[in-house]
């Protein structure tokens, strides 16, 4: 493969593209828990959105255990009422997975690009990472590397496929076949949630806040991650549950998020989402609520600016009483601000 980026910029948003590192001052200490994280500009040095700017909540976790809960703010707002999780990137690292899963499928049906029709396709990490993220969903990745690339030769059909419903029939078989190699990896028990992740949702749920987790990936791939991870009761608990196949359109489309509004029975100003990649912040911006970036090794120099905070993962994330840049974001040493509010 070619070192040089396969994207077209002109079918890329600009911010999508990879932005340089530079030494940030202005990222508050206590937000710096690696050395990737020094690299990450804060919200406040790059600004914020009009419809943000406008409605910055002091948010105040609801508690089903007491009426004193409430709103408090110096600039008015609304409570937190849900807090909605991506799965893949956020509850488990899970890239290198779904890389691993997509090339076993290749080699498995001897899947070959006119472009190189003497070997078959394999996606190293640099470039998924790349394809990861700037297009979400599996089928929408591959259909978009099979345009680029010429669709392919298989096992599946030896002369590559001309017309759209034998192409369709293509992506679904290597989507399906790749989705069971993906659960083969999950049920080894090697895979583990990100640190904090579980904390979190039970310090959540006992505050009285509503869950969610919306995932682009397929339903059964993400139902397996989510049983084995986060255990069986607990996703049972879930208020709500998304997948890929459950809207249209794919992130950062903001369907999903929309949809999980309407279901759990809530304003968009008063969900949390936690995303780790630009296409679900550009997906959860969309539909007007605010995100909180946990991002991973292939995501972390990302333009990450309509944000509302970034970390490198949980572990330190967590509810507390205290004045916060967000009340479910309380670090080992306390980010001082005046903006929000918890309550419990």
């Amino acid at each position: 493969m070619a070192s040089s980026s396969p994207f077209s910029p002109l079918l890329l948003p600009v911010n999508c593209r990879p932005q340089p590192q530079e030494p940030v001052s202005l990222l508050p200490a206590a937000l710096v828990h690696s050395p990737s994280a020094a690299s990450l500009r804060s919200r406040s040095a790059l600004g914020v959105s009009n419809w943000t700017r406008s409605r910055l909540p002091a948010i105040a976790a609801v508690s089903s255990s007491s009426s004193s809960s409430s709103a408090t703010s110096d600039s008015g707002g609304s409570p937190l009422h849900a807090l909605i999780f991506d799965c893949d990137g956020v509850i488990l690292e899970s890239e290198h997975l779904h890389r691993q899963a997509y090339n076993d499928a290749f080699a498995h049906f001897n899947v070959r690009c006119p472009s190189s029709p003497s070997q078959q396709i394999y996606w190293d990490s640099d470039f998924y990472d790349e394809l990861q993220n700037r297009i979400g969903g599996g089928k929408p990745k591959m259909r978009w590397y099979f345009g680029e690339n010429g669709w392919p030769s298989s096992s599946i059909s030896e002369e590559p496929p001309a017309g759209d419903e034998d192409r369709a029939r293509l992506i679904d078989t290597l989507q399906d076949w790749k989705t069971e190699r993906y659960k083969e990896i999950i049920k080894s028990g090697t895979v583990k949630p990100r640190p904090g992740v579980i904390r979190l949702m039970d310090d959540a749920k006992a505050a009285g806040i509503k869950l969610a987790v919306c995932s682009a990936a397929t339903k059964s791939s993400v139902i397996l991650c989510l049983e084995n991870l986060l255990g069986v009761d607990r996703f049972k608990q879930l208020n709500c549950f998304l997948a890929g196949d459950d809207v249209k359109e794919k992130k950062p489309d903001p369907s999903i998020y929309k949809t999980a509004a309407k279901i759990l029975g809530v304003l968009p100003e008063n969900c949390l989402v936690v995303e780790d990649s630009v296409i679900g912040l550009q997906a959860a911006s969309g539909a007007e609520m605010h995100c909180l970036v946990t991002f991973t090794s292939s995501t972390a120099n990302q333009d990450f600016k309509d944000a509302i905070a970034i970390y490198p993962d949980l572990s330190n994330v967590r509810n507390s009483n205290y004045v916060h840049p967000h009340p479910l974001l309380m670090t080992d040493q306390p980010i001082k601000s005046t903006r929000w509010t918890l309550v419990f």
